[in-house]
């Protein structure tokens, strides 16, 4: 019971009641092969339709790219100045969820209303259908999308000298490298300024206290983590390889980047919490800007749930994030 208490804390029934269905249907939906049965999961992953009419002042799109690229645009209608841009990577292990999964389009809606900004939501290829490095090449080809003046009557509401790269989870983990990637670019009109790292998933051979202290914690474990390494990588990768331990024994050298102002978000009832702790450590001794925001009783995806008090919190972090990020681009341009 200690432990058991110890792994999750106080939640509400609704919260509880998600949770314990994801993590069902994740479990039932893996096979051994490291293969996913989707038409399973679908009855999971319930998807609404985009806004087409404006709702409570906003409303959405799915846009094409190329191939099975797409992403859902959020746009709020009733501010008359331009709004930063978010790019957001959504998570699920690399291998569930979507741009439209509900959860995350509830999430996307509250950010594009509440910052206010214009949220891009990539509907990034799933492994294993498609493996690393399939999630980070639709990350890079979005901004290459939204840069392109042949598509800029979709952002006319958006600064796109304004762009924060944001993602959670594994989106977290695309974030890192899209970012690392747009800062050797020469883009036209599009400019990242910051990074919402929100409980990014990384790893490494080595299991870490957090990993096992709590491995009853909802939603995250070592067995589920494992798994979806293994479906993401090259075969015959561990979980050294350089995208999942990105300041590990095999890591890239970042320290001559030009990588942008991050903020990690770190949940204490998140198994993953000593890897992201790490990451923002990284992050620092390699010169770069870097903020930890940690949250004691938080556990994985906290932020999803309205009704949680840190998911309040949270918004208000990520607001004055966004904000102070558009005031320093304002400046370094004056």
């Amino acid at each position: 019971m200690a432990e058991q208490l110890q792994s999750s804390p106080r939640l509400p029934w609704t919260v509880r009641l998600f949770v314990s269905a994801a993590s069902f249907f994740v479990d039932a939906c893996r096979c051994s092969n490291c293969t996913v049965n989707r038409r399973l999961f679908n009855f999971f992953d319930y998807k609404p339709s985009p806004l087409t009419k404006p709702h409570r002042n906003l409303k959405s799109s799915d846009v094409p790219v190329s191939r099975n690229l797409w992403f859902r645009l959020y746009t709020p209608t009733s501010i008359s100045t331009k709004l930063p841009v978010i790019v957001f990577f959504h998570g699920g292990g690399f291998v569930f969820m979507s741009a439209t999964s509900k959860p995350y389009d509830d999430f996307c809606q509250r950010l594009a209303r509440e910052l206010p900004a214009v949220v891009v939501s990539v509907n990034y290829r799933l492994s294993p259908e498609h493996r690393y490095p399939s999630q980070y090449n639709d990350g890079f080809d979005v901004l290459k999308f939204i840069d392109d003046r042949q598509n800029s009557s979709l952002f006319e509401a958006a600064n796109l000298g304004h762009c924060i790269l944001a993602g959670d989870s594994a989106g977290g983990n695309i974030a890192h490298h899209v970012a690392i990637r747009e800062s050797g670019h020469e883009f036209d009109n599009l400019k990242v300024v910051g990074m919402l790292a929100i409980q990014p998933f990384f790893g490494g051979e080595e299991r870490t206290e957090s990993e096992t202290r709590l491995k009853r914690a909802p939603l995250v474990n070592m067995e589920r983590t494992d798994w979806m390494w293994k479906a993401f990588l090259p075969e015959g990768s561990d979980r050294d390889h350089p995208v999942v331990n990105v300041f590990g024994p095999n890591a890239v050298d970042i320290s001559a980047v030009d990588f942008p102002a991050t903020v990690v978000f770190v949940g204490g009832f998140d198994p993953l919490q000593d890897w992201q702790r790490r990451y923002y450590e990284g992050l620092k001794k390699r010169g770069k800007q870097a903020e930890l925001v940690f949250f004691p009783n938080a556990i994985h995806t906290f932020y999803a749930y309205p009704e949680l008090e840190d998911s309040s919190a949270f918004i208000h972090k990520v607001r004055d994030f966004v904000q102070s990020r558009s005031v320093a681009a304002t400046d370094t341009v004056h």
